[in-house]
């Protein structure tokens, strides 16, 4: 009897250890936070201003080559349409001439891509530059340990992106 009772207490003195142990290390692990940044390109005020700060910037260009793909097509149809009547030699040349027209529409449509993507870059860099901020002061006044940005799963529980679209919108 002697043994068990004392089976008994080494059972509660590991179980209370066990118990303490527990505490401490979901206590030492933290607090975690998760934020996303894609909610925060398409919902935060300075993204949507970026963004309509890019498309107000590139309309006049994006404009001109919808104007010149127009173009280009009505030529092409004009060539088909005409191509049984014209002479060998004003075929040749009008199709040359597409053919020119339709090289600096791409030229130009590659620049116009390249150029979009980088102020666009540059624009959605600075959001997240400030995003970045909030997050930070965010995490340091509610005591986060470790915040992600980007994961394959994330609990509505730890993720923190609302407050931080607020943060951004009410940010002057």
């Amino acid at each position: 009897m002697k043994s068990s009772h004392s089976i008994l207490k080494l059972f509660a003195v590991f179980a209370a250890t066990a118990f303490l142990w527990t505490e401490a290390v979901a206590q030492d692990a933290g607090r975690i936070g998760f934020v996303s940044t894609e909610r925060i390109f398409r919902d935060a005020t300075p993204a949507k201003i970026a963004t309509a700060k890019i498309e107000q910037e590139f309309s006049k260009r994006d404009k001109e080559l919808q104007d010149l793909a127009t173009r280009i097509k009505s030529l092409s149809d004009k060539l088909d349409k005409d191509a049984p009547v014209l002479s060998e030699s004003d075929r040749v040349r009008r199709q040359r001439e597409l053919s020119d027209l339709d090289k600096d529409f791409q030229r130009k449509q590659r620049e116009f891509r390249e150029d979009l993507n980088q102020r666009r870059n540059e624009e959605l860099s600075a959001v997240l530059e400030r995003a970045n901020r909030v997050i930070k002061q965010i995490a340091e006044a509610e005591k986060f340990d470790i915040v992600f940005q980007e994961a394959v799963y994330a609990s509505p529980r730890i993720d923190i992106t609302d407050k931080v679209i607020k943060a951004l919108n009410n940010a002057k």
